[in-house]
């Protein structure tokens, strides 16, 4: 994903990358990077993430899902989907006042 503005570099929070991403359906950790940076354009290190990964599951937005495989997939939790509910709203209304300000300002 091509940003035109690479100065301003990314502005991303990941623990809400990541709960977009386990929005959609569990994952392991390969799969989570992967997504992430198809859909935002963000390249996570396994470190960043998986430090995400440990708050996110103390908080009780994630939980690990038993798995067979060597991978340990997580999913989004209620809690977790209320929290992103609440961060996305937050988010449009930055969205929102940040526009206006930019067409104020261009008047």
């Amino acid at each position: 994903m091509a940003r035109r503005t690479q100065e301003l570099g990314r502005f991303t929070d990941v623990a809400l990358l990541v709960l977009i991403s386990l929005a959609e359906g569990q994952k392991h950790g390969y799969r989570m990077i992967t997504d992430i940076e198809e859909f935002s354009g963000t390249a996570l290190e396994p470190g960043t993430l998986y430090g995400a990964l440990m708050r996110l599951e103390e908080r009780g937005w994630i939980e690990a899902v038993e798995s067979a495989e060597r991978r340990k997939p997580y999913r989004i939790t209620e809690r977790g989907r209320d929290a992103l509910r609440e961060q996305l709203a937050t988010l449009r209304r930055v969205e929102q006042a940040g526009a206006r300000r930019v067409a104020w300002g261009q008047a």
